[in-house]
């Protein structure tokens, strides 16, 4: 009989893509999937519809329920949050109280292995798992306790420390949140499974060209702390010029006033705000551009650490990267050659000279977009990646 796997994360499928290859993967290689996740937030809901439509594997998806009993799980958040050291099952209260619902639903079905993702679904398959007597494992895309401060509240590194150590299953999604959970938790630095796509998602053809460099972004969200008001500064400081393009659901009114700061600034080009897309059409929609942007930040820690989907997204699509001197991308950043161009937009004047002399040579961007090409089809690509995600898979059913 086949090796029953459950992927369990606490977000919607849509933000968790890599959560959706690796299923993908799992049934391809003749595994019996099931994936439990959430579905509580409308905006993306048709999102997730778009990927359930082609998936292959059955889906159980949470919702947050009745209002009396999602009051009363935030009224238990509020509480457990009080404890300066929690035990890991206050911690998870802590953290995510819908994780314990998650945790249910995907017991209701054995498996040999619960895969979880995100740092709730760590905890919520690692409930499973315990109530099946399975095998619990974990994909860290970030290193979850600084995901959003330096100075984390104590749930994070409680739920970490007990559960990691228990896992058959250990991968991450960059070389430095590998060796952080070696380094934090006292396990062996787990493989890494980069944040590539596969190759069927390239865009059959190249669009043609834009009249003028066009600069591409996008997350889920469009709003401050990404980067994106260092970025409009140092864009008004050009000689060329160029676009901005931003893809994402809009956070306030932060549209406006980025749009706003660019104009106080100097910037004489176009900020234009893209909707929400498939994530089946992300790469294709990357090449329609002339750089990609990944603009990670230094602090928290975690963006320090990461590789993002970004980068592997522009690569595929055929379009080079710039990056920000983050350790992870910085350390990544000799491997892309002539494909990535590094800017340190902590000095505006020496970051605007940078990015001229990419946008201001046409024969430059070229030979940058056929190496990004060239590394996306014989390396960054998820056919070559997932060979290394089934490996560890084969290591933990053993």
């Amino acid at each position: 009989m086949s090796a029953r796997i459950c992927l369990v994360t606490p977000g919607h499928l849509s933000s968790t893509p890599r959560l959706v290859k690796e299923a993908d993967a799992l049934h391809a290689a003749g595994y019996k999937v099931r994936v439990v996740a959430v579905d509580h937030f409308a905006a993306v809901r048709p999102l997730d519809e778009s990927i359930l439509a082609r998936a292959p594997w059955p889906c159980d998806r949470v919702t947050l329920g009745p209002r009396p009993a999602y009051l009363a799980r935030r009224f238990i958040q509020e509480l457990a949050r009080r404890f300066k050291r929690p035990s890991p099952r206050l911690a998870l209260w802590a953290h995510q109280p819908l994780a314990f619902r998650v945790a249910a639903v995907a017991a209701r079905e054995p498996a040999d292995l619960y895969l979880g993702h995100c740092l709730g679904g760590l905890a919520a398959a690692g409930l499973a798992a315990a109530r099946r007597g399975a095998r619990l494992g974990f994909d860290a895309e970030d290193f979850h306790r600084n995901e959003n401060s330096d100075t984390p509240p104590p749930d994070l590194a409680v739920l970490e420390e007990h559960w990691v150590p228990r896992c058959r299953h250990l991968t991450a999604a960059s070389p430095l949140i590998a060796e952080a959970y070696s380094t934090a938790c006292g396990v062996p630095v787990p493989p890494v499974v980069l944040n590539v796509f596969p190759l069927a998602e390239a865009p059959a053809s190249m669009p043609p060209s834009p009249p003028r460099p066009s600069l591409y972004w996008f997350s889920q969200t469009v709003g401050p702390g990404r980067g994106l008001e260092a970025l409009v500064d140092v864009l008004a400081r050009l000689r060329t010029a160029c676009d901005l393009n931003l893809r994402g659901l809009p956070s306030g009114d932060f549209p406006a006033k980025l749009t706003a700061r660019a104009r106080t600034a100097g910037f004489r080009g176009e900020v234009n705000f893209l909707p929400l897309a498939q994530p089946s059409a992300m790469v294709p929609l990357a090449a329609a551009h002339t750089l990609g942007l990944s603009l990670e930040q230094s602090n928290p820690r975690n963006r320090d650490l990461c590789l993002t989907n970004k980068i592997f997204t522009y690569l595929l699509a055929g379009i080079p990267v710039l990056l920000t001197p983050t350790a992870a991308q910085r350390r990544l950043a000799p491997d892309l050659g002539a494909a990535a161009v590094v800017v340190d937009f902590s000095n505006p004047v020496a970051a605007a000279a940078t990015l001229d002399g990419w946008l201001a040579s046409p024969e430059r961007l070229a030979s940058a977009a056929d190496h990004a090409r060239h590394l996306s089809r014989s390396r960054y690509n998820w056919d070559n990646e997932q060979a290394v995600f089934l490996q560890t898979i084969r290591t933990a059913l053993a």
